[in-house]
């Protein structure tokens, strides 16, 4: 039986067709579905329920129709479903972490979809949890806990939850004495607090109307949240602001970018209330973040053409460029990717080939470096709350092997393994082997792919997983996820193309797939495609293609360029309506992306180019593979017409194939479900879809 047969026998949904016409830069396009995006769609992203009837009525009418064409694989996603329950840890909890005299640490409860924030008294005693997330989520459609931040003096926690999707944040603070939350209720947040060393406020930064990260307050706890003191204000709709805190816990960082260039501030956190302080004026092409230590400032830095970045200091009252001292030069090929530091300790990341590697060296000059030697593998700096001690705490995962956490101290060069991920239902490593491999693209260039499969995988053509993204310079990390065996049990092999646009191979790699550039992400993807074909590990039909967001651009875009190679594809909250999203600068976020897609608006030659290859602009008269598309009502980041106007079309142009299937989530965004088991089954229905588009 072929894949998806009921399809035949079901009509799916036909929007009404409303023409109109546009023209730019000389070029007239037509926009059949452009009535899909509601008039009031910034109501409808904070309250679903303003949706107009028609638009609701549409998606849900898709929604009912990709459910009924799912039905076949209903089974196999409940079985695959209950595989990805099994390897899950139900009562996972994180090593705790100490804090002066308490020991802090998240872990869930068993059949919990959301966390537990706890701690202990270092000395021994009895467990104190501080929030239980599942309580809170109790009655909402929609929960996601974002920063749950103590106190420094441990008597206060601010906490911040999403409960749309929406990612405006409410900020809640709460006596952890007596249990009980405050009056407190900061709105619009991004989700982000750093508390002042007082402990009597926290800063955050506050959404503006179009959901861009644009201000810092301080919040003085009991205050009336309308009487918040603004700390730093952006008015450039092109520009994001960013809050943190620092290692040290003496300052606050404030990091103002776009997709080009970056500047940072420091608030004094013994005195919030002083003007933050400029580390470097924004100019275009520097891009650097910055650390405190105890009188030095770190900083990551592309200046002086350090493309691939460098590690500098500087005294923390004089940063200007000549003070600076090189710590780590630039070597091109090698990516400087994250930097933090102790009181006498600088550590970093850095990449080179897909490669990671930990690096650390101290104040008088001693170098460790830290390697594993799996092929494809994914390093992280964890949290800790210790500053002085120069005790690092990382974690290690590969694509076969389950995360394990390690405390290393640098002082006696010795490693603690702290935790290693429980796999209950079990995993064998040496059941599986992994390999990373590289494709040429059309203009020579060596384009990486990670691959893990099953070893006892039948010889021959099989069925292939390929997964991209290629943009914003996102490096895929060749990490473990237990969710990817349900498809490798079955005979898949799972692929990740590390094209352009990401950073694998330094920031050259990204700048050759973003503006004028970017066909080049495309091609590369569908090189990768064509050299697993050739190395005889798959055939074209039997490899499924999955991105999400820009990644879903990538996979409308492949799509239309090569629909023969793919037996299905599997594009989530796809950035596929590009043009004329892009063209229009009183979208929320679409002034901040001119730096990385160009500026349409502005430019013919940016617009011929994005017109030459955005997918929904170019659907053609063709055979397409069967294709399953999601979005979220309530995302302001892909926005819920583009996907659905991008279903309407592909129906409306395609000869043959398909079927194409559109199911929006009607009370979450961007990041779909937002509970650990809500989420399983999303990606369950994602991989059955895959296995019955292409066979087992």
């Amino acid at each position: 039986m072929p894949p998806f047969a009921r399809a035949r026998s079901l009509v799916p949904p036909r929007a009404a067709r409303r023409p109109i016409r546009l023209a730019a830069h000389g070029v007239e396009r037509v926009d059949d579905y452009a009535w899909i995006r509601a008039e009031n769609w910034r109501e409808a992203i904070q309250d679903p329920a303003a949706l107009p009837q028609d638009i609701r009525a549409l998606l849900e009418s898709e929604n009912a129709y990709a459910d009924a064409v799912l039905a076949d694989v209903e089974q196999l996603a409940e079985t695959i479903d209950a595989e990805m329950q099994g390897r899950i840890d139900e009562t996972d909890a994180d090593p705790p972490a100490r804090d002066g005299d308490w020991l802090y640490y998240r872990r869930y409860l068993a059949e919990g979809q959301h966390e537990l924030v706890c701690r202990t008294p270092a000395a021994g005693g009895a467990e104190q949890i501080l929030l239980d997330g599942d309580r809170l989520a109790e009655g909402k459609d929609f929960f996601s806990l974002g920063d749950a931040v103590h106190s420094p003096d441990h008597r206060l926690l601010a906490y911040s939850c999403d409960e749309r999707g929406n990612e405006l944040h409410r900020i809640v603070c709460r006596d952890l004495t007596t249990g009980a939350d405050g009056a407190d209720r900061v709105e619009q947040s991004d989700g982000t607090i750093v508390w002042t060393q007082d402990s009597r406020g926290f800063l955050y930064t506050r959404m503006d109307g179009d959901f861009r990260s644009a201000q810092v307050y301080l919040h003085r706890i009991g205050a009336d949240p309308a009487t918040d003191l603004l700390i730093l204000s952006e008015t450039d709709p092109a520009w994001f602001v960013h809050l943190r805190g620092s290692r040290s816990r003496r300052f606050a960082i404030i990091k103002i970018s776009d997709h080009d260039c970056s500047e940072c501030w420091l608030v004094d956190l013994t005195d919030p209330e002083r003007p933050p302080r400029l580390v470097l004026p924004r100019r275009e092409g520097l891009r650097y973040d910055i650390e405190p230590g105890l009188d030095l400032l770190y900083m990551r830095t592309n200046a002086d053409d350090a493309f691939d970045f460098k590690l500098v200091s500087a005294p923390l009252d004089r940063f200007e460029q000549a003070e600076w001292r090189e710590e780590v030069p630039h070597r091109p090929g090698r990516m400087i990717f994250n930097a933090t530091v102790f009181a006498d300790w600088l550590v970093w990341l850095e990449r080179e080939d897909c490669q990671p590697r930990l690096r650390a060296k101290s104040r008088d000059g001693e170098d460790q470096d830290l390697r594993f030697e799996a092929p494809c593998h994914h390093l992280r700096l964890k949290n800790n709350f210790d500053f002085e001690r120069p005790i690092l705490r990382f974690s290690y995962s590969s694509l076969t092997e389950p995360e394990e956490i390690y405390d290393y101290d640098f002082a006696a060069r010795t490693r603690v393994l702290l935790k290693r991920q429980k796999v209950p239902s079990g995993h064998d490593p040496a059941a599986y082997e992994s390999k990373l491999d590289f494709a040429i693209a059309p203009d020579g260039e060596r384009v990486p792919i990670s691959m893990v499969w099953r070893r006892d995988r039948k010889p021959g053509p099989g069925p292939v997983l390929l997964y991209g993204y290629g943009a914003y310079g996102s490096a895929l990390p060749d990490s473990f996820d237990e969710t990817r065996f349900s498809l490798i049990d079955r005979g898949f092999l799972y692929a990740i193309a590390h094209v352009r646009g990401g950073t694998e191979k330094g920031s050259r790699w990204y700048e050759a797939g973003k503006l004028a550039h970017k066909p080049n992400t495309f091609s590369d993807f569908i090189a990768c495609a064509q050299h697993l074909c050739a190395a005889g590990l798959t055939a074209p039909g039997l490899i499924v293609a999955e991105g999400g967001s820009a990644g879903g651009m990538l996979m409308g875009a492949v799509a239309n360029l090569a629909p023969e190679l793919f037996g299905g594809i599997i594009a989530e909250v796809p950035f596929v309506d590009v043009v004329n999203t892009i063209c229009d600068a009183s979208l929320p976020l679409t002034p901040p992306e001119w730096h990385e897609w160009g500026n349409p608006i502005e430019s013919a030659d940016a617009f011929r180019l994005m017109l030459s290859y955005s997918p929904y602009d170019n659907v053609r008269a063709q055979t397409y593979p069967p294709m399953l598309i999601e979005a979220g009502l309530t995302d302001p980041r892909v926005t819920y017409w583009e996907p659905a106007k991008w279903a309407q079309a592909l129906r409306a142009r395609m000869t043959g194939g398909g079927p194409i299937l559109l199911k929006t989530n009607m009370g979450a965004g961007h990041g779909g479900a937002a509970g650990r088991y809500e989420e399983l089954e999303e990606a369950a229905l994602r991989q059955a879809f895959a296995v019955a588009a292409v066979g087992p």
